[in-house]
């Protein structure tokens, strides 16, 4: 079992301010036909003026963290803004940079570029590579690289390195993380096959022509780059870090673009997320208790993380000199003002092994080629070796529970001991919790000992006969599930078969074992025949009655939907709903592929009898087609 450990630099939760950097690209084509000149105007690194519309004469003075004029180069603004944070990442930390401004401000030409003048995407992932091979391996960590990339068209979030995907559902994890179930993880070692991977999913972003630019993107693109380190050595620590490069669409006036028809819609969809983008925001800033809208859009879902939340953030604000531009210039330098003021509170996730307390017995008759008989076999061993030993039921449970439990207990007083005052009150409540669990299944036991011998005493003086009680405790109780201790009287009811009229009283207090009951069904299989005339078969050897090689095909077949299916292909599988789709989507998102089909009962809310259903339903239905 692994928890999630939140890990501070220093020792405590460090603020982190979002850093905003404004960019003026040049003049395209020729200036103003009346010669006014730009609207904006640099006055050294950091600040800038705009012409005041109601008053030619006065100017707005704005003051970003860095300015970058129509000279600046694309290697000077990786440098001087985005290089900074890139390490951030490697410490299992999160970092974000998104382009925002309006359209055909040169938004997509800063994080892309070209091939000549690489923008920051292709920058910012070559420095990730470089800073991974600079790593000393004498440090005991292994790297691990893996990219996404996906777009919000219409409100829509869709997976470019997958054509055949639909809209896919954004989640959050209990740890407040967003997820994204069915988003397509590719694992890279190279810049080379990064760009094998990044240049065609970006021909597949939405683009289309408008009057104020040429390839006009339609829909916000997120690369998502996720950095993995594992400790070699025990307790085998991983951090993960995840790096969000965000190309925004550019807000749009439709009276200039000239937007009709789907262009409209797609405008539509563009300004109600900058909207919400800009709620956000004045939310973030308004310092009272009132709902942060983050969920008004895909957007800012996915920017949850990157705004107010515990990223390393950076907002590149373009901006263009022309006066046609001058209401969307304006508005941007007003947005990226405010955007400076929110801080991020960014943290260390770390996923690290505790001991795990084994709570669930290993079914004996589940194995594959078992006989009947074994189970029965081993049981009466375990009755002489406990006759022999003269000890109680009660006496085995501690002998067997005791050690893991105090094991247990002493990984969590230590884990308590190395955490920050701030977690060792939450520390000490699961160290109680622990205890009373253990406590709580005690008194069960002894409930449930207690009702079975009252039971096997009513039944022998019913009979008038002094007998050795029909069921024998020889488990472990907290092998035992706690549904069968809570609801004993559910034991006592016993469904006879319609052939079979007479039956000793031994045989119906047999039934209140589970194992017992496989022992009487081997003995009345010869009695026992269904309406049809068919012989009763057990369901364990159901699939000893199959071919060898069609049973393994179809096994085959399974696993290969369960680990490239999408969620329509999921739920066509027998026993697999839509929540149960997603589970499986998400564990597949976290944890990669199954490698054999046992490893479905990892999935939540899959135990062993689901799996077993589940394989019989699945295998049948295969083998019909």
């Amino acid at each position: 079992m692994a928890q999630r450990a939140a890990v501070a630099d220093g020792g405590n939760k460090k603020t982190s301010r979002v850093r905003v950097a404004v960019r003026l690209r040049p003049y395209v084509g020729k200036q103003d036909e009346r010669s006014e000149g730009p609207c904006v105007k640099g006055l050294d690194a950091q600040n800038l003026e705009i012409i005041n519309w109601r008053n030619a004469t006065e100017t707005v003075k704005y003051h970003f963290d860095v300015y970058h004029d129509e000279q600046t180069t694309q290697q000077e603004v990786f440098l001087s803004s985005v290089k900074p944070i890139l390490p951030h990442i490697l410490s299992g930390q999160n970092a974000s940079v998104f382009a925002y401004g309006p359209t055909g401000a040169g938004k997509t030409h800063t994080m892309l570029g070209s091939s000549e003048q690489p923008g920051v995407i292709p920058r910012a992932v070559r420095e990730v590579f470089n800073l991974v091979k600079a790593k000393d391996e004498d440090e005991g960590w292994d790297y691990s690289i893996g990219m996404s990339y996906l777009e919000i068209y219409n409100e829509k979030v869709l997976d470019l390195l997958s054509l055949s995907s639909q809209d896919l559902p954004i989640r959050e994890d209990r740890d407040k993380n967003i997820l994204i179930p069915g988003l397509t993880h590719t694992t890279i070692s190279s810049f080379s096959e990064f760009d094998k991977h990044f240049v065609p999913a970006s021909l597949n972003r939405t683009t289309a022509s408008t009057k104020l630019n040429e390839r006009s993107s339609r829909s916000h693109a997120i690369l998502l780059i996720k950095v993995v380190r594992t400790q070699r050595a025990f307790p085998h620590r991983q951090q993960t870090g995840k790096l969000y490069l965000v190309d925004l669409a550019g807000s749009e006036d439709n009276r200039r673009t000239g937007n009709r028809g789907i262009r409209l819609k797609e405008s539509g969809a563009i300004n109600l997320s900058l909207f919400t983008l800009s709620k956000v925001v004045d939310s973030l800033n308004s310092g009272t208790a009132v709902r942060v809208p983050y969920r008004d859009s895909k957007l800012t879902r996915l920017l949850q993380d990157s705004l107010g939340g515990s990223a390393h953030s950076l907002m590149i604000t373009n901006i263009a000199p022309e006066y046609k531009y001058y209401f969307d210039t304006f508005s941007a330098l007003n947005f990226a003002a405010k955007s400076k003021l929110i801080v991020n509170k960014p943290f260390t996730r770390e996923t690290v092994a505790v001991p795990v307390l084994p709570v669930k017995r290993a079914r004996e008759d589940h194995e594959a080629g078992r006989s009947g008989t074994e189970p029965q076999k081993k049981k009466q061993k375990d009755e002489k070796k406990t006759e022999q030993d003269g000890s109680s039921p009660s006496a085995h449970y501690h002998s067997l529970s005791e050690p893991s439990v105090m094991d247990r207990l002493i990984a969590l007083e230590k884990l308590m001991m190395s955490c920050q005052d701030k977690d060792r009150t939450s520390m000490l409540k699961d160290v109680a919790q622990s205890r009373k669990e253990i406590q709580e299944l005690k008194e069960k036991q002894k409930e449930f000992e207690s009702k079975t011998l009252l039971l096997s005493q009513l039944a022998g003086e019913k009979h008038g006969t002094k007998q050795e009680p029909a069921f024998r405790n020889n488990t472990a109780p907290l092998q035992r599930k706690p549904s069968n201790a809570a609801k004993p009287n559910k034991q006592q009811a016993v469904v006879q078969p319609l052939q079979v009229s007479q039956l000793q009283p031994l045989q119906q207090l047999a039934v209140v074992k589970k194992q017992s009951v496989c022992v009487k069904r081997k003995q009345l299989q010869d009695q026992v025949e269904l309406p049809g005339g068919k012989e009763n078969i057990m369901e364990t050897n159901w699939e000893s009655q199959l071919d060898t090689s069609v049973l393994d095909q179809s096994r085959q077949k399974i696993l290969q939907v369960l680990n490239t299916g999408a969620l329509k292909e999921l739920k066509g599988l027998q026993q697999i709903g839509d929540k149960k789709a997603k589970l499986i989507l998400g564990w597949r998102e976290i944890h990669g592929h199954f490698t054999k089909l046992e490893d479905l009962v990892k999935v939540e809310g899959m135990s062993e009898k689901r799996f077993s259903t589940f394989m019989k339903a699945n295998i049948l239905s295969v083998m019909g087609k």
